[in-house]
């Protein structure tokens, strides 16, 4: 009989990794700056495999630093992704994972739901510790909760000193010559409904004018205000998406509305190079959240043609450029030894988004799935880099599985912050890892949501390099055959999904691709890994609480009185910010 309650199926050495004396000084206090993609596959960028593509400053970072390829998402999706990113937690503990497909993440700044102010986020954690705390770039973790300028959710109520940004995010909305992004399949049927609807009091005008029979006149106005109504509802939001979510904001004020996208990209760089610039003689903390590699792939024209996979290659190269020039910043004020840097992305690169034969989404490299696919590979593995010279090794790569959530904790260990005792924090403090004081990952366990609905978990063996996942509920591809939602635009978490009982089994330390599904045939471990990694869920769930749901319906809904307006609402637009930095590029 193997060791332990399932076997394990390596021998595995143990000790404490040995740390060169060259590594063994760290600094107290270090800067922090957060570097995050928005849908930015793991399989785009050279660090990670893809030697088609130009990435040197990320590449740079990996090579001075230290590389994860077990760096996992808590969610698939952006909302719920970032919010565990922020806080530590999986989504379901704070109320931001999605009980309904057709809202996975905000998508309204009108709307009431955000991150719950009770939330404590590393950024606060921090600022009690005297960092300058900055967020430049995407929020999209909601804005307001009674009332236009409450700005309950807004960054400088969650630990950031200074916002610069969209408290949305890039949609393909904000660019007006784009096909809408928002609900559009939704929108294609208001507006059926809407012609339908119309056309109601036009048929009953045919048997009045014809003397067929009598059809009062009361009856037609009726239905021609009924159709007047059902559209005056929908349109008032849809029809005007890119004016109530493409804004830009400079802390509580609104510098653009709607935001001028050429410009977006230029105005965000230089004001994080101005944030170092101000506060590089006390430690700080920058959160530079790019809205690269999002669509619409706003790119500047010399970017553009630069790569060899269209605009979205271009896009790609475009923020790595970004980062050497925030890398540069750091070099020539002396900050680089100071200055942990850290770079990832949200989840995964999404695959449904193509324009004719052009592929505008992400490559996940061999991993399978991709954004908004539960616990698919591909939708949750994510890069992760960091670097710190003098204190972590450079060039090291660890394949322990990792997540989003550990930031919260190793950020709190370095900054000398002190977690919450009130609540769960999921992630686990990276330092000892990185700093190759411990050879595992403190987690065991981590579960994969899609929505509030538990589709995969993961078991890392202790004292092992077996990662065992264990697939409960996955997506159906549409069309059949295909490796992605294609027909719906995104996977379903509910309904359109297939149930497995037994679970698919995959040994993803062999099979990183998940292409050969296990079963008690030929897993001599099957029965046994399934029972400890269920056992494990139930013991996960004893740890869940009721919390109110920031995915409710009346929260999604667009409500006029929580719409930020610059101007008098509803006549919202400005545009305040003049610089336009043709410097900066």
């Amino acid at each position: 009989m193997l060791p332990g309650p399932a076997g394990c199926r390596c021998a595995c050495a143990a000790g404490w990794g040995v740390l060169s004396a060259a590594f063994t000084t760290r600094n107290s206090r270090p800067n922090i700056v957060l570097l995050m993609a928005d849908d930015l596959g793991v399989g785009d960028i050279c660090c990670y495999g893809n030697n088609t593509v130009s990435t040197p400053n990320i590449d740079r970072l990996a090579s001075e630093g230290v590389r994860l390829t077990q760096h996992l998402a808590a969610a698939s999706v952006c909302t719920p992704s970032r919010a565990a990113f922020l806080t530590g937690r999986y989504p379901i503990r704070t109320g931001m994972a999605s009980s309904f497909n057709l809202n996975r993440g905000l998508t309204w700044l009108g709307g009431s739901g955000g991150l719950p102010t009770n939330e404590t986020t590393f950024a606060k954690l921090l600022q009690h510790r005297g960092y300058r705390t900055g967020l430049i770039g995407k929020w999209h973790l909601g804005l307001s909760c009674a009332s236009r300028d409450d700005h309950c959710y807004h960054p400088l109520n969650h630990g950031f000193d200074y916002f610069y940004g969209l408290p949305f995010g890039l949609l393909n909305d904000c660019q007006t010559s784009k096909t809408a992004e928002l609900h559009r399949w939704l929108r294609i049927k208001l507006w059926i409904s809407t012609a339908v609807l119309g056309l109601v009091p036009l048929l009953l005008l045919i048997p009045k004018f014809a003397h067929w029979f009598s059809v009062p006149w009361k009856v037609i106005i009726a239905f021609a205000l009924l159709a007047f109504v059902f559209f005056i509802v929908w349109y008032s939001s849809y029809g005007f998406t890119r004016r109530w979510n493409c804004i830009l904001m400079r802390n509580h004020e609104i510098i653009q509305q709607p935001m001028r996208e050429d410009r977006v990209g230029s105005l965000m760089l230089k004001e994080a190079l101005a944030f170092i610039d101000r506060y590089k003689r006390s430690p700080f903390l920058l959160f530079v959240s790019f809205l690269h590699v999002h669509t619409p792939l706003i790119t500047k024209e010399k970017f553009v043609g630069h790569s060899k996979y269209g605009l979205y290659g271009d896009n790609v190269e475009e923020m790595d450029w970004m980062v050497g020039r925030i890398l540069e910043t750091l070099d020539r004020e002396l900050l680089t030894n100071h200055t942990l840097v850290y770079f990832t992305s949200d989840n995964g690169g999404r695959l449904e988004v193509q324009e004719g034969e052009a592929q505008l989404g992400g490559y996940n490299g061999v991993y399978k799935g991709g954004q908004g696919m539960g616990g698919w590979e591909g939708g949750i593995r994510v890069p992760g880099i960091f670097r710190w010279p003098t204190v972590l090794e450079a060039g090291k790569v660890i394949d322990e599985p990792t997540s989003l959530m550990d930031i919260y904790p190793t950020l709190s260990y370095i900054g000398g912050g002190i977690l919450p005792q009130d609540r769960i924090i999921d992630g686990r403090n990276l330092m000892p890892l990185l700093e190759g004081r411990v050879s595992h990952s403190e987690h065991e366990f981590l579960f994969h949501y899609c929505g509030v609905y538990l589709h995969t978990a993961r078991w890392h063996q202790k004292d092992c390099a077996t990662v065992w996942k264990v697939h409960y509920v996955t997506p159906n591809f549409s069309p059949d055959g295909a490796g992605a939602c294609y027909g719906s635009g995104i996977c379903s978490c509910s309904g359109d999904v297939t149930y497995h009982d037994p679970p698919l089994l995959f040994d993803i330390s062999r099979d990183p691709s998940e292409a050969r599904p296990l079963n008690p045939d030929n897993e001599v471990l099957f029965d046994s890994v399934v029972k400890k990694v269920e056992a494990a869920i139930k013991e996960h769930r004893r740890t869940l609480t009721p919390v109110p749901q920031q995915f409710s319906v009346f929260n999604t809904l667009w409500k006029p009185w929580l719409q930020p307006c610059c101007g008098t609402f509803p006549f919202c637009g400005c545009d305040k910010e003049y610089d336009i930095l043709s410097t900066a590029w």
